[in-house]
């Protein structure tokens, strides 16, 4: 078990600074190829900087290997202590090394967007001032924005960063049932929109 975590970054010195989150639930693995090969492209001369973290969580379960959802583990106003299940929220608060390496980042950089990459719904959930950006990600992917993801999730990742610290978040919520590789074409050009583009 190993808490390291990668994070790659394009263009340290760009206008603006968009973090690009992969792997918050480790069942949801499709964001780390998206990265990977996005990476393997070896993009020069972006605008922006973009920093990828390919694989926030390491284990292969929604959970980490401490039984936490990540995404209800963040130092929100709303967190609460849940029953220990798939949305456990963690004893409190920022207990977890990934959510504590996150909040870290956050706290030394200024960022200008934030994406996430999550499965199944099949659409573009946003938190904070994000609702055109958002618009503009639904236009790339083909999938519905969504304001409201539908039920609670208290100590979210979009919460603290978007509604919280008023950064554009933006949680893709990709299609399961297809293949990563048939959704490639799509995440780079996102991902290139974000680099030469925002």
């Amino acid at each position: 078990m190993t808490f390291d975590i990668d994070l790659k970054i394009l263009n340290n010195s760009g206008l603006r600074k968009i973090l690009i989150v992969g792997v918050v639930h480790g069942d949801e693995p499709q964001g780390e190829y998206f990265i990977n090969e996005y990476l393997s492209l070896k993009r020069t001369g972006l605008k922006n900087s973009l920093y990828f973290i390919p694989r926030l969580n390491k284990n292969t379960t929604r959970t980490n290997f401490n039984g936490v959802d990540l995404n209800r583990n963040f130092p929100t106003k709303n967190w609460i202590k849940s029953d220990k299940d798939e949305y456990f929220g963690g004893a409190c608060p920022a207990s977890e090394p990934e959510t504590k390496f996150l909040v870290k980042l956050l706290d030394k950089t200024a960022f200008d967007a934030i994406l996430t990459i999550h499965a199944p719904y099949k659409i573009i959930n946003y938190d904070g001032p994000a609702e055109a950006l958002a618009s503009h990600v639904s236009k790339i992917l083909g999938y519905r924005v969504e304001s409201d993801i539908g039920y609670p999730t208290p100590g979210s990742f979009g919460t603290y960063c978007g509604v919280e610290r008023n950064i554009p978040t933006i949680t893709v919520e990709i299609d399961e049932n297809k293949a990563p590789v048939d959704l490639l074409e799509r995440f780079v050009e996102l991902f290139d929109y974000f680099g030469f583009k925002y």
